[in-house]
């Protein structure tokens, strides 16, 4: 079985890209907070993130480079995919990504206009993308001053 959760904000703007026979690929980092770590050695907790980067393809990726900007916050749900490849320097290089099969926004555009909930507080629409179909759900607000991207 091979599937892949994730949790997190993008840490820059998505790039959609075509291939020859004109399908869509969108690519994005996730920034995915990771509890934080205790060892020994550190004086106070710090938190820490990994940045797993998502693949997108056809209506997903449109609707990825449509929607998604740097800091949103979104769920994805998909599968790891391993592929490597030859670098300019004839070494071999590997790449582990996350290819998307559903995603859900999480919060909302910046850019939407569209008057902000209380902070803290439910109401704020989001929408569920699987098959280029999206749904309305409900989900918790998230000040633009808590982004940290």
């Amino acid at each position: 079985m091979n599937q892949a959760i994730i949790i997190g904000r993008l840490t820059r703007d998505p790039e959609v890209r075509y291939t020859q026979s004109g399908t869509a690929v969108c690519t994005f980092t996730l920034a995915v907070d990771r509890p934080w770590a205790h060892s020994k050695d550190q004086q106070s907790n710090q938190p820490t993130a990994d940045f797993i980067p998502v693949v997108t393809w056809r209506k997903l990726a449109e609707v990825c480079g449509n929607n998604l900007i740097k800091g949103r916050r979104v769920g994805v749900h998909g599968r790891i995919q391993v592929r490597s490849y030859e670098a300019q320097d004839g070494s071999k290089r590997y790449v582990t990504e996350v290819v998307a099969e559903d995603l859900e926004f999480l919060d909302s555009r910046k850019d939407s206009g569209a008057a902000a909930p209380p902070a803290g507080g439910f109401g704020q629409t989001t929408g569920a993308v699987s098959g280029g179909k999206q749904d309305q759900t409900f989900g918790p607000a998230i000040p633009d001053e808590e982004i940290p991207f």
